[in-house]
């Protein structure tokens, strides 16, 4: 209720002034419902979500010992109540992007507040578990048609960044950074097969099915077999632009 109240006090404000909006973060089908309803009054209004606010819920906090500390976030996760309104939505557009917050701290720096959990740093590891995830349990499972898992993972956030048509699409013009996909592919997501700099993945149970094979930057191979293969460095700036509707 009181990320829907916030979410609607800025949707109230923006239509005052005529700006878009972009939701970052959605969780809930309360706020869900306050951005369907000022579409409904013609604002321009973007949103994503998270994986963990798609696949893990309060029920991670009862975990035995300090382990829930794991999944402390900013929002917090929710009731599996929400998953299916959720999913629903990134299916049939209510969502334009799938994101992470990837937040890598260590356990050790979560443990800190094992006395005062309001020393626990916020945030969860999930930039390399992103796509992954999204295509296991939502292509593989039926949730999302392949077009739309390429929307919200590639498209949709190349536009929201205002980088489309340089990111997000195949094109002539347009940067070659592809994935070459293997749709059969089975991977378990723990700390010891991820190579982010973290010592513990919210995915340790999760094995998914279809994985990257190959990656491409702007034509050049970086990731062959589960391995970086390119050049550190090799990034570039992109100053984002305004949103390409």
């Amino acid at each position: 209720m009181v990320e829907a109240e916030a979410a609607n006090r800025v949707l109230t404000l923006a239509s005052l002034i005529g700006t878009p909006v972009c939701i970052a973060h959605l969780t809930c089908r309360e706020t869900l419902s306050a951005v369907e309803s000022a579409r409904a009054r013609g604002q321009a209004v973007y949103t994503e979500v998270c994986p963990q606010h798609l696949l893990l819920s309060i029920d991670e906090y009862d975990r035995p010992g300090f382990e829930g500390a794991k999944f402390v976030l900013s929002p917090p996760l929710r009731g599996r109540s929400h998953w299916q309104c959720l999913w629903q939505a990134l299916a049939n557009g209510g969502l334009q992007a799938v994101s992470t917050d990837h937040c890598p701290w260590t356990l050790e720096q979560k443990w800190r507040g094992r006395d005062d959990f309001t020393q626990i740093p916020n945030g969860a590891p999930g930039i390399e578990t992103r796509v992954p995830l999204i295509y296991s349990e939502g292509v593989s499972k039926g949730r999302l048609s392949l077009n739309r898992f390429v929307e919200v993972c590639a498209t949709g956030p190349a536009r929201l960044f205002g980088l489309y048509p340089q990111k997000g699409t195949i094109a002539v013009g347009s940067d070659a950074d592809l994935v070459l996909w293997d749709p059969n592919k089975e991977y378990q997501l723990t700390q010891e097969n991820l190579h982010m700099n973290v010592d513990y993945s919210p995915y340790e149970d999760i094995t998914v099915k279809g994985y990257p094979a190959l990656v491409l930057q702007r034509g050049e191979i970086i990731v062959r077999d589960n391995e970086f293969v390119g050049e550190t460095g090799a990034g570039q700036f992109l100053k984002r632009n305004p949103i390409h509707k």
